[in-house]
């Protein structure tokens, strides 16, 4: 017994051997298949890579290859929901640079990697069986980057191709484009530099028969035709893909495993629930005073009291079978009352909003502030400008790979515990957090000024939820930016569509029925089966966002959502625009203040300072941020007016005038000995000027090693000639060598005097010159 105990180990390293033998067997034929996407071509491999993984797939276009694999654990796991991991991570390596880091290797994640998972993670998860509840991972590998095509949308392809190639259950495949629009064309896959001029940033990831499964949207106030026209002609290219990929499945003869089990509630237990609970559960559904948590507790009170029937009535099931019993039976009968009776939980309509109220100005300390409230969704939100130093600043691996670079404009979002009545770990930021907040700064970008002078950071904070915190998000960011005087080009709004669909029987993949709601509640994302997201102005749209629960969507649906929800978005507009119609005229008192301050070459050592002490002295004193714009003009930065007058003093100090309108060139002037040194005499021409160096070989037609050979001391008066500046560093050019004649003279004097002023108006530019 003991030995075979101790070969269990070994023969458990063997077994799991084997099996990753029969793996690497199957992936032995390196293929490729190319598709045509307009003037690019899409090449998708398979077989060389990564044959361990139960899938590998290589996608290139142009010069850029992302590989990706994909691992499914064969042992259920604990978890009762579909443990999917997506890890997307940038490689330096792939853009040919090295971090800069101390260690000189990645570290962390950085948001982009984070946004690009998540990208993934929507596009695949709708497409896993119900109830596959096994550990599985998708890496995306960057094997090399042309600056030139973007990896993100190959890594979803990629990520299809894997789990298609592999054995895994997974009802694919999948195929996804980016879709551009520069000056009214439309642009599939465009490249980097065609990104820049573009008003649109469309990716869409499309299912068999022309299905949508994923939808991620920047827009520059792009119509609602032309959004339109642009899914459907990316729906139509990512049929391409799909067609290729299912070819490459059919050469290597890919054959699907059988999960140990797929996790299901039995059909007599969800029986006996419905005779058990159905109707108490109708009767708090149909309650229209229930709010978020009393219709939560009065769900859970009768799941508890079920439960309990159902342990008696089959005491060997598992807890999962209980749970999932109940779950079942609540869900059909919150979406029957739709489907079948057109009634919402909470008495609406399916297309009516929740009430909506709208605040600005709450705290006089902030730059900006408001506060959205739609039902039970309330978010506050405040705008803070300062310098354009404090634009985020990409590393050079984001940059070289993605190529995002500084930004002066920034949404963070946050979504503590408090707002559903949770306790939780606080600190730090999630993925949930972070995806959220994306959208909102996507939705409010396009509005911002391009040449705004201060960096915006809107904070948005999550009070209360139920439902859309981040489209609500969207909408309390526009109130707070037009409160803070931010001149934006127009008002946003946002709002959630959701969908509650009932499958063909015959074709669990095609919908029979369907019904849209309009601003959808908590419980109907989690019991719908799309959070279809919009935001937008009047005109167009600015983002959008759609994450699919059922493996696709017909276009017809998708045409409808948007429809819908532009029509609720300007019914939003409507509210808020009774709040606060356009961005104040005038920034608050205590706003910052930047002035422009010009700095001749001649006198730029002396307003920064030895090393920069007068520039690292001022910011210390005052708090002002100093940045030099060009080789003449430096920008200050001032948190608030008391601040920059503050800095305007200082500046006003060290930069005394030192009348070089009144210097002539040739002229010779009454200097004072300041100073003796080795090398020459510190004189100054008038009392308030810095001393300059008057050279030993400027002193005398003789030679002399020290001043005093002369008899010079300090406080003696003497006569100089003044050359002009040096042109490199702005120093006097003086000279007493050349007086040293019988010619005649004319002595000028000069009295003291100072013209250095800096502007006192508040506005966001001005000139001054030193």
């Amino acid at each position: 017994m003991k030995y075979l105990l101790r070969l269990g180990r070994p023969l458990a390293r063997f077994h799991g051997r084997f099996c990753h033998q029969s793996v690497y067997s199957s992936h032995g034929n390196p293929r490729r298949v190319a598709v045509d996407l307009g003037e690019k071509k899409l090449e998708i491999s398979c077989g060389k890579f990564a044959r361990f993984a139960d899938g590998s797939a290589v996608v290139e276009l142009g010069e850029t290859s992302v590989m990706v694999t994909a691992v499914s654990k064969t042992k259920p796991s604990p978890s009762q929901f579909m443990p999917l991991v997506v890890d997307y991570r940038q490689k330096a390596a792939a853009a040919g640079r090295i971090p800069t880091n101390y260690l000189r290797r990645e570290l962390g994640t950085t948001d982009n990697e984070i946004l690009t998972s998540r990208l993934i993670d929507r596009s695949i998860r709708p497409l896993f069986p119900a109830g596959y509840f096994y550990d599985t991972q998708i890496l995306c590998n960057l094997l090399a980057v042309d600056g030139v095509n973007d990896p993100d949308v190959l890594a979803i392809n990629a990520a299809s191709a894997a789990l298609a190639l592999s054995d895994i259950p997974w009802n694919g495949p999948i195929g996804a484009v980016r879709m551009g629009m520069v000056d009214g064309e439309l642009l599939i896959n465009p490249t980097r530099v065609e990104m820049t001029s573009s008003s649109l940033n469309l990716i869409v990831a499309g299912a068999p028969s022309s299905q949508v499964v994923m939808i991620e949207a920047s827009a520059e106030n792009v119509l609602q035709q032309d959004f339109c026209h642009a899914v459907k002609m990316g729906v139509k290219h990512t049929q391409q893909i799909i067609l290729a990929i299912q070819q490459l499945v059919r050469e290597q003869k890919v054959t699907k495993r059988t999960p140990v089990k797929i996790f299901s509630a039995p059909a007599d237990m969800v029986e006996y629930v419905r005779k058990l609970a159905s109707e108490r559960i109708y009767a708090v559904f149909t309650n229209y005073t229930h709010d978020k948590i009393s219709r939560d507790e009065a769900i859970n009170k009768i799941r508890l009291e079920t439960e309990e029937g159902l342990k008696e009535k089959f005491p060997q099931a598992d807890p999962f079978e209980v749970v999932e019993s109940f779950n079942i039976v609540s869900k059909d009968i919150f979406r029957n009352l739709v489907l079948n009776e057109y009634r919402r939980c909470d008495g609406r309509e399916l297309t009516a909003l929740r009430n909506i109220s709208c605040n600005i100005d709450l705290f006089k300390p902030l730059h900006g502030s408001a506060l959205f409230q739609r039902g039970q969704t309330q978010v506050l939100c405040s705008v803070t400008f300062d310098s354009l130093e404090s634009s985020v600043k990409a590393d050079i691996i984001t940059t070289a790979l993605s190529g995002i670079k500084d930004k002066n404009f920034m949404l963070h979002y946050e979504f503590p515990p408090y707002a559903t009545n949770e306790i939780g770990k606080m600190g730090g930021i999630n993925r949930r957090e972070l995806g959220h907040g994306a959208l909102a700064e996507k939705a409010l970008r396009p509005i911002i000024p391009k040449d705004f002078p201060f960096t915006v950071r809107v904070t948005s904070e999550v009070l209360e939820s139920n439902g859309s915190s981040s489209m609500a998000s969207a909408c309390g960011g526009s109130l707070a930016l037009m409160d803070a005087g931010v001149p934006i080009s127009s008002a946003v709004a946002g709002v959630a569509v959701g969908l509650i669909s009932k499958p063909t029987p015959e074709k669990p993949t095609e919908i029979q029925d369907y019904r849209l709601l309009t601003d959808i509640l908590g419980i109907e994302d989690y019991l719908g089966d799309m959070d279809f997201k919009l935001a937008g102005t009047n005109k167009g749209i600015t983002a959008l966002q759609a994450d699919v629960k059922i493996p696709g969507l017909p276009l017809k649906v998708v045409m409808e959502a948007i429809q819908q929800g532009t029509v609720a978005k300007r019914e939003i507009l409507g509210i808020m625009n009774n709040c606060i119609a356009k961005p104040r005229t005038t920034r608050k008192d205590n706003g910052p203040v930047v002035e422009n301050v010009r700095v001749p070459v001649s006198r730029r050592a002396r307003f920064v300072g030895p090393g920069g002490y007068n520039l690292r002295r001022l910011q210390a004193q005052t708090g002002v941020t100093i940045s030099q714009v060009d080789e003449e003009t430096f920008s200050v930065f001032a948190p608030t007016p008391g601040a920059m007058h503050e800095a305007q003093e200082f500046i006003s100090e060290i930069c005394k005038d030192d009348q070089e309108q009144q210097l002539e060139f040739g002229a010779i002037y009454t200097a004072t000995i300041t100073e003796i040194r080795d090398i020459g005499v510190m004189v100054k021409l008038y009392p308030n000027m810095s001393a300059v160096l008057l050279h030993n070989s400027q002193l005398d037609h003789k030679r002399i090693k020290h001043p005093s050979a002369l008899g010079l001391e300090v406080g003696q008066q003497i006569q100089v000639k003044f050359f002009g500046r040096d042109p490199t560093d702005g120093r006097m050019r003086l000279s007493r060598k050349v007086l040293q004649s019988p010619a005649a003279t004319v002595v000028k004097t000069l009295s003291e005097k100072q013209s250095i002023s800096m502007g006192s108006d508040n506005s966001h530019t001005t000139g001054t010159d030193l």
